[in-house]
């Protein structure tokens, strides 16, 4: 077993690639390598532990022999060290795979945004037990991991991921239901959820909202009308390129950094150079966002865009 390097030029510079590789006989004689790990790019102190690790000085011997690191022919220990732990790749098998890691973060993150405790004193359970925030949780990891419908989260996505093992949970939590359910209980909660995560955005970055940008976009929909009254699906201008298809606009406010602080849904047909005020998007009723300018990116006039957002 040993190192292999592949050497790459990008952008003019030399990039070294590390790989441990080992010697395999074929049963007609020749000899192929075998991958076993990718270490990706290394410095040079990486590289000489790599080679260290891979190395066994054996007792009488004066030069260390490179020896394979999972052994299927050797019982006994190579060096007397019970950290070393011997596998048999035979007989190792993959069962049930599921991503941990993006989900693991997802949880730190929605942790540290307090959000865990902002929504269960707002959903709390239902009678049944059902853990409401848990549900809207699964829901705002999916659309971050691998954003999708609600069924294929059902059917598909909440098995191979590990949100079961980390929120203690089972497969009832992804229940096709639920997923709706939850929807329906969130639009009460919209101005205050907007109001914490300015809060969390200050205390967490020290963020000063002396700009704030905004802009439209757009999302259609396959469906026929007539719709109900006050439904905000209309035909209007696609930026989909969808015109056969009836839409509703999306207007976000976010900071230069792109940290999102408020959005409002408007009926589809609504132009970009209708009269808007950006204040009246990105200041609520006890939001506590003042002396900011905004910057919209519609190709209405500058002047309308150019205003101080006042409370």
């Amino acid at each position: 077993m040993f190192l292999r390097c592949k050497v790459r030029r990008k952008d003019g510079k030399q990039h070294r690639y590390w790989s441990v590789v080992e010697n395999t006989r074929t049963a007609r004689g020749r000899v192929v390598q075998r991958h076993v790990l990718y270490l990706g790019e290394i410095n040079d102190t990486q590289e000489l532990a790599w080679r260290r690790s891979i190395e066994v000085l054996e007792e009488g011997a004066t030069q260390p022999r490179t020896l394979s690191l999972f052994p299927e022919d050797r019982c006994a220990g190579v060096l007397a060290d019970a950290s070393i732990v011997h596998v048999k790749l035979s007989q190792l098998q993959l069962r049930r795979p599921r991503q941990w890691g993006a989900c693991w973060l997802a949880l730190m993150l929605w942790r540290e945004l307090q959000l865990d405790q902002f929504w269960s004193k707002r959903l709390g359970s239902s009678r049944k037990g059902t853990r409401w925030d848990q549900v809207l949780f699964v829901l705002v990891v999916y659309r971050l991991l691998a954003p999708g419908s609600e069924w294929r989260l059902h059917r598909e996505w909440f098995r191979r991921s590990a949100l079961a093992d980390l929120l203690g949970e089972d497969a009832g939590l992804a229940e096709i239901h639920k997923l709706y359910r939850c929807h329906d209980r969130l639009l009460e909660h919209k101005q205050a959820v907007f109001d914490h995560l300015v809060g969390r955005w200050r205390d967490l970055f020290n963020i000063s909202y002396d700009v704030l940008l905004y802009d439209l976009t757009s999302t259609y929909f396959e469906a026929d009308p007539p719709f109900p009254e006050g439904d905000k699906r209309r035909f209007g201008y696609s930026r989909d390129h969808r015109p056969d298809c009836v839409q509703i606009v999306i207007a976000l406010v976010v900071t230069p950094e792109g940290l999102p602080l408020a959005y409002e849904v408007l009926p589809g047909n609504t132009a970009d150079k209708a009269p808007r005020t950006p204040g009246n998007h990105c200041h609520g009723r006890d939001r506590a966002v003042s002396g900011c300018g905004s910057r919209s990116d519609t190709p209405r006039d500058r002047a309308d865009c150019a205003q101080p957002c006042q409370d």
